[in-house]
């Protein structure tokens, strides 16, 4: 039954779209209408911008505090959904882009997913570069060996020296 609902949903919901057109179209009039998903579409877009860098500021500031970033980045996202859902033609898209601007329908969102949702991170939380207060940073990886073109040559796993792989070095 859980299958079937994304479809019918796909196939439904523009039908209801069309029908909402016909009824607001009938009530306010034609040019009204079209004015007003103009409008939408002009506030999806702001609203976009302005609520999107907002919400890029706070998933950056939660990286550089060190904690979890998973209810900043869940918000970020369902701003942008809100605001393609403003930005599509219709009512009811409209409706519902609308209602997810709104924080406590986003924190409602929050808590039914944030269950289903593994959040993983790296032992040492986030960082963006070494911390001045605590001295140079220890690197684990690789050291890097500078060569120069002679005593460098690349072999093809057998120990020979590939001919084709000398040629592209120069």
């Amino acid at each position: 039954m859980r299958a079937l609902i994304i479809p019918l949903l796909f196939l439904l919901m523009p039908l209801a779209e069309i029908a909402a057109f016909i009824f607001v179209g009938r009530e306010i009039g034609v040019g009204m209408t079209l004015l007003m998903v103009l409008a939408s579409t002009i506030a999806g877009a702001v609203l976009l911008r302005t609520q999107g860098i907002g919400a890029l500021r706070k998933i950056h500031e939660a990286a550089q505090t060190g904690t979890d970033p998973g209810r900043q980045l869940a918000h970020g996202a369902m701003i942008v959904i809100a605001a393609f859902l403003l930005i599509i033609p219709g009512f009811i898209s409209d409706v519902i882009g609308l209602l997810l601007f709104i924080p406590a329908v986003r924190d409602l969102g929050w808590s039914l997913i944030r269950n289903r949702l593994t959040i993983v991170t790296t032992g040492g939380g986030f960082s963006r570069g070494p911390d001045p207060d605590r001295g140079s940073p220890h690197r684990s990886g690789p050291q890097v060996i500078d060569l120069d073109e002679d005593e460098f040559s690349r072999t093809n796993g057998r120990g020979r020296t590939d001919p084709n792989e000398r040629d592209r070095l120069k």
